[in-house]
């Protein structure tokens, strides 16, 4: 496989699901759709336990004194959300997701254009997104990508059967966007040391608990807030190797 391989299988799913749903209507019932969000919310635990398994990764281990790993993740996290509530992120994504809707949506009415604005939205604007095109530029598995591809084709079917083509299309906008987000986990492979790369795996690991508690509806997470810990793993990594 190649960088960008789970964002080409990502597009596939949209362009199927959202064909499909054209043609199928709204012949899928609603209990069924959040039964399949519920499975999807189980399998996310399976991929963030293997996210979380880079936590006992022998180099991160060796990289610093026994104990300072979990401090490292820790503070991560806390950090990160303080940076990401200071930011208000989460709340950003939301008010740019429903703005751009409104700006193109509030005077042509078309279906057309709500599905591809509200899909594109959907589908880009999201942790998985960012988490899963990183991994993969990073060479560490695309399988957060191929759980996200499942979500969106579902979910572009359910779309689709209401509101039409555009649904479809917005696989481009979303690429687009994932392999923006790919090239970034090139660059980083490519200057991080395999610990920091680990330490980093394991905050992922992290968030992706609060997307299943969200899929799950258990815990409305702001998983966005959190992004910006992503970042500091490992620089808050590299720290305690060098100095601690």
């Amino acid at each position: 496989m190649f960088p960008g391989f789970g964002t080409v299988l990502n597009i596939l799913t949209i362009v199927i699901g959202g064909t499909l749903g054209v043609f199928i209507g709204g012949r899928i019932s609603e209990k069924l759709r959040n039964l399949i969000t519920d499975v999807l919310g189980c399998v996310t635990i399976i991929s963030a336990a293997d996210a979380l398994s880079a936590y006992w990764d022998q180099d991160l281990q060796d990289s610093m004194p026994k104990g300072w790993v979990i401090l490292v993740v820790v503070f991560s996290l806390l950090a990160g959300a303080v940076f990401g509530s200071l930011l208000r992120i989460e709340d950003r994504l939301e008010d740019f997701g429903s703005n751009l809707k409104n700006r193109f949506s509030k005077d042509g009415g078309s279906n057309f254009v709500e599905g591809f604005v509200s899909a594109s939205l959907i589908f880009a604007i999201g942790p998985l997104a960012i988490l899963g095109s990183i991994s993969d530029g990073m060479g560490t598995g695309i399988d957060q990508l191929v759980l996200k591809s499942t979500l969106d084709g579902f979910t572009s079917l359910a779309f689709a059967a209401s509101l039409g083509w555009g649904v479809a299309l917005s696989s481009l906008p979303v690429g687009i966007y994932q392999f923006a987000w790919t090239a970034v986990g090139l660059f980083l492979g490519s200057i991080l040391a395999d610990y920091q790369v680990a330490a980093m795996t394991a905050v992922g690991g992290i968030l992706l608990v609060g997307i299943a508690l969200r899929l799950l509806k258990i815990k409305q997470i702001a998983v966005g807030n959190l992004l910006p810990a992503l970042a500091l793993a490992p620089l808050l990594a590299l720290v305690a190797h060098q100095f601690v």
